[in-house]
């Protein structure tokens, strides 16, 4: 029992930090109709930086929050390239976002070579109802709890937020009260630079990453906005926590080398059962 607690505690740090890469997909699809692939780049570039700056000797939180906003950075540029024209059709849009991902590697290569990094977090672990689980981990899941409600407060009680609601509810209608919505996407990919950024700083102390590092980032982060239907922050998180379990337990208990593969057909079994019940309301209720 203390094992199977450990794995939970440690599945719920993995699936938190899921989660921020999937909120990133989220955020961007609601405002533009557009799936930016190139979400796991924010995460990686986020991560490597931030074992920049501390090998610099630069101290823990300047490091952070400087990488955190190089993200928002590259994630802002990312949308004038996908929609900074007028036009531009959300299927183009996703292409561009591919190369942009592509790009990446050759800048991250450049920057800081093929070699995996890591950078110091919290040292040290904690009991809880006689798991331990690292203090990194911890944090995460404490870092991602409050980001959700920190997003929550900002879509529902800034003008900024309710302005990409509205953009997300209705594009033609926030047109038509005079909401910039190409702004308003641009907005949205910053934002979903910066959600990438706090993923890759907080689990870079976990695991070393490297250029392609976001590969398996993105396919787990598309896999839980897909469960929240690209529109849903919760289900979207909910769909995150259970792969980050589902891998962890895998891990824990022989399947490491086969943990994606797990989790992710778990993930499709969800959506199914899920799909055919929301059928079958529909049909009740026509």
């Amino acid at each position: 029992m203390s094992a199977f607690l450990t794995y939970l505690l440690n599945g719920l740090a993995v699936g938190c930090a899921i989660a921020l890469i999937a909120s990133g997909l989220v955020v961007i699809h609601r405002v533009t109709g557009v799936v930016n692939f190139a979400q796991g780049t924010f995460a990686v570039m986020a991560g490597l930086c931030t074992s920049s700056l501390l090998g610099l000797g630069f101290p823990h939180g300047l490091s952070e929050v400087t990488a955190i906003l190089v993200a928002a950075v590259a994630g802002l540029l990312t949308g004038l390239a996908a929609i900074g024209k007028p036009g531009v059709t959300p299927l183009s849009s996703l292409i561009v976002t591919l190369g942009v991902g592509v790009l990446a590697y050759a800048v991250d290569i450049v920057l800081w070579g093929d070699q995996p990094r890591s950078a110091p977090g919290l040292a040290g672990s904690v009991t809880v109802a006689g798991a331990r689980i690292q203090t990194q981990h911890l944090l995460v899941i404490v870092v991602t709890a409050l980001t959700f409600v920190a997003l929550a407060l900002f879509f529902g009680r800034t003008y900024l937020g309710k302005a990409l609601t509205a953009c997300a509810s209705n594009p033609y209608a926030a047109r038509v009260v005079g909401i910039d919505t190409r702004r308003m996407g641009l907005v949205a990919f910053a934002l979903g630079g910066l959600l990438g950024g706090l993923a890759g700083v907080l689990v870079t102390p976990l695991r070393p990453i490297s250029f392609d590092t976001d590969v398996t980032l993105i396919v787990n982060g598309f896999a839980a906005a897909v469960f929240g239907a690209l529109a849903r922050p919760v289900i979207t998180l909910l769909g995150a926590l259970l792969l980050g379990v589902a891998e962890t337990m895998a891990a824990g208990y022989g399947y490491g080398s086969h943990q994606l593969e797990i989790a992710l057909g778990l993930m499709i079994i969800v959506m199914i059962v899920q799909a055919g019940c929301r059928t079958a309301i529909s049909q009740e209720s026509t």
